[in-house]
């Protein structure tokens, strides 16, 4: 279950050429791959593309009628292999995924891909993901085009400039025998704007074609000698090609202006920041018109020399905008100018961070640097205006404006990022802290997930992170610890999505095989539920297009694992810690398996919810359950809260004048999980939890009941109000 619907969205795919389009830069991109004919469409999800997987899962139906095939791919690597369809067949073909991680784990296949070439167009679509904001480590695919020889289209955030990408990425694959990567940054992906739509084509060549007519190429296949002619062919034939078709069709933008004895040299996806600080310094207005001359790289990789040449003869210095390190581009630039005699200074680093994001600051102050040292009269005024021409430039309180976020994040409380309300990993983490009571601290290796938010307070557990699905193959060389005679075992975690995307084989048969005496807990949410719940094999859901309910004990049952426990409620905080206590502590030698299962409370809500209002509205009986705190039982120590960890429970004024303290609150977030009350109870903390429940249209029975319960409230607290009165030293007037 997709955290978001596109089933209403796909349909804007189906208008007719011609058509004003209006949505999304993910939808954009999906109608560009059925404008350009492609024959299939695979990949895996991930931010900022995921939604990109679930608009070609909702359109399904679309591109079966076209003749196009779709399939969401165990991992990156199985996607990049897929797209050796178009090796031997003219079928175009599209693969997508998260930025540098999934081309990490595509690696082996997209270097072969690249070295044997392509017939049909090969067009990868990564989800660009470096800054601040990033999920990863921080890292750029152009390093990895650069070592395969894959071109790198990089488009303007705009969605006409997004869907001739796709366009132009399939035609030059073809024109060149080269697979093509196209990234798209987080903004890209989800900006809307409106294009003018062409026809969808079905695929000109089928993969129903190539199945019945099939053919191979030994010379396409990577094997001595054929390799090292693949190398050649990149060098005399194919890269020639790539510039070639880079220039005749004129990829690549340039923007004239005033200011001609300076320009800026920038990435595509760095356009619409640029323009903006640009206009801000006076130097552009808002429909992008530049006064200072501008040479747009939509093709980040590779770089047109004869264009390099062009656009900096005659110019006293460029400033390069290439976010992130090193300096690719910068140092490209200098080699070409210097190999053409030309001296014009490449500006780039030093005015601008080697590392984080380009917002519209950083480089409104990168271009003021650059613009002051070359062209200085771009800041000049009037004589008669007596301020120097920084304050004039920046504005009196630019400086106070400048230093306001340090000041209020010096005011906030830190915030880490943490679980979500009623989310079932809570209580497997509080189970793993309760033991380690017991048995002390142990090392745990970390995975890519929602899990990995364990590393965070109040659970501090994880000491590394290796890759998704490598969870098991972190905690490997602390097998040793059995041989070197110590005590503890070593722990490690990984995700029901991470554990099919890579974790089976090379954690859990890895651990088999080399008698591994670890203990691994797989995180079974039923979804992978990190990247918007998207279904995995062992997914409860029926779904149409995909096997599902694959059970993961099966799984590490078949590669021979024998000490599995699975636990089917993971709120079961008893349950839960007496099965991670077993595995820690049991004389059992082997890989230790414990599967705590529990659905993402994320994708349950997105499912009940509905369901639930439905009812209401319909008259039906609906019973809705809240947690609470007593205040007048609740001891104010907060260890509920070190537990635990729930956005939900947080402090509220205890209103009693002899406990100042605050107390422990359950707000209006709560979903009923009951993990702050079994915690309290296993962690023997204390007994100031209770439940309250809200019955939506009750029957007869239970209105009788209610009004019989309220009236003996009320006698009791007449009683109570009684004796207080008559315990009182000096009675209150009318009592």
């Amino acid at each position: 279950m997709a955290e978001r619907s596109f089933a209403r969205e796909v349909q804007q795919l189906l208008v007719p050429p011609g058509t004003v389009f209006h949505g999304e830069g993910i939808l954009a991109v999906t109608k560009a791959l059925l404008e350009a004919g492609v024959g299939y469409v695979t990949g895996y999800q991930g931010a900022p593309i995921s939604h990109l997987m679930d608009v070609l899962a909702d359109a399904q139906p679309i591109l079966q009628e076209l003749g196009v095939y779709f399939e969401p791919a165990a991992s990156e690597a199985a996607a990049a292999a897929a797209l050796s369809a178009s090796v031997n067949y003219p079928v175009r073909g599209a693969a997508t995924w998260k930025s540098t991680v999934g081309t990490n784990v595509a690696a082996d296949a997209l270097a072969n891909l690249a070295s044997g070439g392509v017939t049909g167009g090969a067009l990868v679509i990564v989800g660009e993901d470096y800054g601040e904001g990033s999920s990863i480590m921080q890292e750029r695919t152009h390093a990895f085009a650069m070592k395969s020889q894959i071109w790198l289209l990089d488009p303007r955030p705009h969605l006409p400039s997004i869907v001739q990408a796709v366009h132009d990425g399939f035609a030059l694959s073809e024109a060149t025998r080269t697979p093509v990567m196209l990234e798209l940054r987080i903004r890209s992906c989800h900006l809307h704007g409106r294009f003018v739509t062409r026809e969808n084509r079905r695929p000109a060549f089928s993969l129903k074609d190539a199945l019945e007519h099939p053919r191979r190429d030994t010379s396409r296949i990577v094997l001595p000698p054929a390799a090292f002619l693949h190398e050649r062919e990149k060098v005399e034939q194919r890269w020639p090609a790539a510039l070639k078709y880079i220039t005749e069709h004129a990829l690549n933008e340039f923007v004239d202006g005033e200011v001609d004895h300076v320009g800026v040299v920038m990435l595509g996806g760095m356009t619409n920041n640029v323009l903006r600080a640009l206009e801000l310094l006076g130097m552009a207005d808002p429909f992008g018109a530049s006064r200072v001359p501008l040479y747009i790289l939509n093709v980040a990789y590779p770089l047109v020399d004869d264009e390099v040449v062009r656009f900096c003869r005659g110019r006293r210095a460029v400033l390069v905008v290439e976010e992130g390190q090193p300096d690719y581009h910068e140092q490209h630039l200098n080699t070409i100018l210097r190999r053409h005699g030309l001296d014009t200074v490449v500006y780039g680093k030093d005015m601008l961070p080697m590392g984080g994001d380009y917002t519209v600051d950083v480089l409104r102050e990168g271009l003021r640097a650059f613009l002051q040292a070359q062209h200085p009269a771009a800041f000049a005024r009037p004589v008669a205006v007596a301020l120097p021409v920084s304050t004039t430039a920046r504005g009196p309180g630019a400086a106070a404006v400048a230093d306001a976020p340090a000041r209020v994040a010096a005011l906030l409380p830190p915030r880490p990022p943490g679980l979500c309300v009623g989310c079932p990993e809570r209580p497997i983490f509080s189970s793993f802290k309760l033991v380690e009571r017991e048995l002390g601290t142990h090392h745990v290796s970390a995975d890519i997930g929602c899990h990995l938010f364990s590393t965070m307070p109040p659970f501090h557990l994880g000491a590394t992170t290796m890759g998704y699905g490598l969870g098991a193959s972190s905690a490997s060389a602390f097998n040793a610890g059995g041989q070197l005679g110590a005590r503890k075992r070593a722990v490690a975690f990984m995700g029901d999505g991470g554990f099919w995307h890579n974790g089976l084989t090379s954690g859990i048969a890895n651990a088999v095989f080399n008698r591994h005496d670890n203990v691994f807990v797989i995180v079974d949410n039923h979804y992978s539920a990190a990247t918007g719940g998207q279904d995995v094999p062992s997914s409860r859901a029926a779904n149409p297009q995909r096997s599902t309910m694959h059970p993961i004990e099966s799984a590490v049952r078949g590669v021979g694992v024998e000490w599995v426990r699975t636990i089917t409620r993971t709120y079961d905080v008893a349950a839960m810690r007496a099965a991670l206590r077993e595995a820690l502590s049991t004389p059992y030698k082997g890989p230790k398996v414990v599967i705590a299962q529990s659905e993402c409370m994320l994708n349950r809500q997105r499912r009940e919810k509905p369901l639930r209002a439905q009812a209401i509205r319909a008259g039906e009986r609906v019973l809705h359950e809240r947690f609470g705190v007593d205040a007048a039982v609740c001891s104010g120590d907060h260890a509920c809260m070190r537990v635990s960890g729930c956005p939900s429970l947080t402090l509220a004024p205890s209103g009693d004048a002899l406990k100042p303290d605050p107390v422990a609150h359950v707000d209006e977030h709560c979903v009923a999980c009951g993990h702050c009350g079994e915690i309290a109870d296993a962690a023997v903390l204390c007994p100031s939890f209770y439940k309250a429940h809200k019955v939506h249209h009750p029957g007869a029975a239970e209105r009788w009941r209610a009004r019989w319960r309220h009236r003996l409230l009320r006698w009791l607290q007449a009683r109570q109000r009684q004796a207080r009165a008559a315990r009182a030293l000096y009675p209150l007037e009318g009592t």
